[in-house]
């Protein structure tokens, strides 16, 4: 059976766009540092690969990797895919609610109600719109990062988009190292997209990789907030070890199970 290994690719948004680079401004971590990985929580993360091979030279286990992106000081990614929609559709819900109480009060005519409307349309919040063409987002309220809808010329304050693995290449893909494709499924994180590859492990060595992901940033486009994608790249390597395959309980190769002499009665 093939040995899920998970890599973590955290991005700080924030910085990586202001500088316009991923060096810097992601964290790597995989669940492989007790095999030998190196560089865990930097951007230079080498994942091991133990392998292993029968007596005769061929390849007897199988390694997988999955990577799963977060984003510092945003949302975390384990929320349900519905929640942005849950608490677009509430905080509208609410405003409704005090929308109806201030047409009340505005009836009176020596009442000014146009402080409190400029506080309601705050909180109701904007909408921030993909530009056509685009990869992005469909059209979403803007949120904070406590779930709360802000205004779309908020600077700071928002939650920004979780990053987007659109690709990955470089050696280790070249030379047929890993064999990379995304992949969908239930859970909840990417809506369910996830990228995934199988490792050819026996072939030892250090091989580099690339990911291109992609970043959103909100700008205003013709008076209105519109979140554009960034690509970035950013690069990884993994290392690939071998050993022969070993019966676990004796250390010994692979074979029948000793069995114990029968003492002389």
């Amino acid at each position: 059976m093939a040995q899920q290994q998970a890599i973590i690719v955290m991005v700080d948004i924030a910085n990586a766009l202001r500088e316009r680079a991923l060096k810097g401004n992601v964290y790597l971590f995989d669940n492989m540092k007790f095999l030998g990985s190196t560089g865990d929580g930097t951007g230079e993360l080498v994942t091991a690969i133990l392998g292993s091979y029968w007596s005769d030279g061929s390849q007897g286990t199988e390694q997988v990797l999955n990577w799963a992106l977060a984003s510092l000081g945003s949302i975390p990614p384990t929320v349900p895919r519905s929640y942005h929609a849950d608490r677009a559709q509430e905080i509208d819900r609410q405003a409704l609610e005090e929308l109806a109480g201030v047409s009340d009060r505005a009836a009176d005519p020596s009442v000014d109600t146009s402080a409190e409307l400029a506080a309601l349309r705050g909180r109701v919040g904007t909408h921030a719109r993909r530009p056509r063409g685009s990869r992005g987002l469909a059209s979403a309220k803007i949120l904070d990062v406590t779930g709360n809808a802000i205004a779309g010329d908020a600077t700071g304050a928002y939650n920004y988009p979780p990053p987007i693995i659109t690709n990955i290449s470089g050696q280790a893909v070249d030379e047929k190292i890993i064999y990379p494709a995304q992949y969908q499924s239930p859970d909840m994180v990417s809506d369910g997209w996830y990228w995934s590859a199988t490792v050819d492990t026996a072939r030892p060595g250090t091989y580099a990789y690339t990911m291109d992901v992609q970043l959103h940033e909100l700008v205003t486009r013709n008076g209105e907030p519109v979140w554009e994608s960034v690509d970035l790249t950013c690069t990884a390597a993994i290392r690939v070890t071998t050993e022969p395959k070993r019966n676990a309980f004796t250390g010994a190769g692979l074979g029948l199970l000793p069995v114990p002499a029968v003492p002389p009665s």
